[in-house]
């Protein structure tokens, strides 16, 4: 992300203008749009003009609009980004208060006026405009006749291919047939993998699956770059990891991402880092449950304490419509961070995002013991409900 212009002022209002450069760009920008902000970006639009003689012609121009915003919608897929709302500054092509969808994609600058930028909001900035902040780790989940290719950004997990192929049984007198099916799905995995991997920025690329079909792809892998003269994966060869996985669905990445053995290679990459606390959260919840809280009133309640040492909370959750509600989760993450805790936002579209967002989308692991108040914990599950 290139940030182009900041005018925020001390009690935290003002704009911020921004180009987004890639995929990960816009997933922060779309963390960063809320529902009241203002946005002003180039657009397309419908013209009708009537000529002296009646007949009516409609033309597209390029115009500036700068809109309330009242919708957000993201197209993880095609990286864009449509907001919509109501127009609020004059314009000759568009009347005062009609309604217009923006796109913004990738490469396209845009101005975000916010009534007030909160540590999160800006943290994330920060973060975005980070240049260290790469993709930089690949993965690829199969088993006989299903491939998942992954690409793990510090933000989300995207499927870039998905391989699905019928490989015939091993029956007596046919292994042939068998064999062929398999180097078939290989071929189209390898295909695949070539489209998507960049070795510029790829640290690290996973081989996971049950059983040995790891060990018979990468082995057919090598030997193919090697009669292809595949300088590329020749060069690259140190960068692939084999690990066990339990399937070759996108849900086993979390397993595969929790391997010891694999920890030293992805340790400068923030997917390790939050599968790791979730981790270290759930251990906690069976070894000393008394450390390990979940939900939003138990968590504001050890904070309170001082009491937390690990925030584990979703993005998911900074989204909200209410303002108060956002406000809410932003001050529990400024008073962990206040009181020496570590604070990790997960994100919604990562493996580990998803689990976290089914404990209520925030978590803590405690500095100490907390019993809980049977009678309190009723009631607030209670007006949770």
């Amino acid at each position: 992300m290139k940030l182009i212009h900041r005018d925020i002022d001390k009690n935290n209002s003002g704009s911020i203008t921004l180009v987004p450069e890639e995929a990960e760009d816009m997933w922060h920008t779309y963390n960063l749009v809320s529902v009241g902000d203002t946005i002003r970006s180039t657009t397309i639009r419908k013209v009708q003009t009537e000529t002296a003689t009646g007949s009516v012609n409609v033309n597209k121009v390029r115009t500036t609009l700068t809109i309330q915003v009242e919708g957000i919608d993201f197209d993880t897929q095609a990286c864009v980004l449509r907001v919509s709302g109501r127009n609020i500054r004059e314009n000759q092509y568009v009347k005062m208060g009609a309604y217009h969808t923006l796109l913004l994609e990738m490469n396209r600058q845009f101005t975000l006026t916010k009534q007030e930028w909160d540590s999160v909001a800006i943290d994330r900035i920060e973060t975005a405009c980070d240049p260290a902040q790469h993709a930089d780790l690949m993965a690829i989940i199969m088993q006989e006749g299903v491939a998942h290719i992954c690409l793990v950004t510090p933000s989300m997990t995207l499927v870039r291919a998905k391989i699905e192929t019928n490989i015939p049984r091993k029956r007596k007198g046919m292994c042939d047939q068998h064999t062929k099916g398999l180097h078939r799905f290989y071929d189209q995995i390898i295909q695949a993998f070539q489209r998507h991997c960049n070795f510029d920025i790829v640290k690290c690329v996973l081989i996971a699956s049950p059983g040995f079909v790891k060990d018979h792809f990468a082995d057919y892998l090598f030997s193919q770059a090697q009669k292809m003269d595949d300088k590329t994966i020749i060069d690259n060869k140190s960068k692939f990891v084999l690990v066990h996985s339990s399937s070759g669905f996108k849900h086993s990445l979390k397993e595969v991402l929790a391997d010891p053995s694999i920890a030293g290679k992805l340790a400068d990459t923030k997917a390790a880092g939050e599968v790791k606390a979730l981790e270290d959260f759930y251990t906690m919840l069976q070894t000393d449950p008394d450390r390990a809280y979940y939900g939003i009133r138990h968590c504001e309640r050890a904070a309170e304490q001082q009491a937390i040492e690990v925030l584990l909370i979703s993005d998911e959750l900074f989204r909200a419509q209410d303002v108060a509600q956002r406000k809410r989760y932003v001050s529990l993450v400024d008073s962990v961070k206040e009181n020496g805790g570590e604070v990790k936002i997960f994100s919604s579209l990562h493996v580990s995002g998803e689990q976290l967002g089914q404990l209520s989308g925030v978590a803590a692991i405690l500095r100490f013991p907390m019993p809980d108040d049977d009678g309190e914990d009723e009631e607030d599950d209670s007006e949770e409900d």
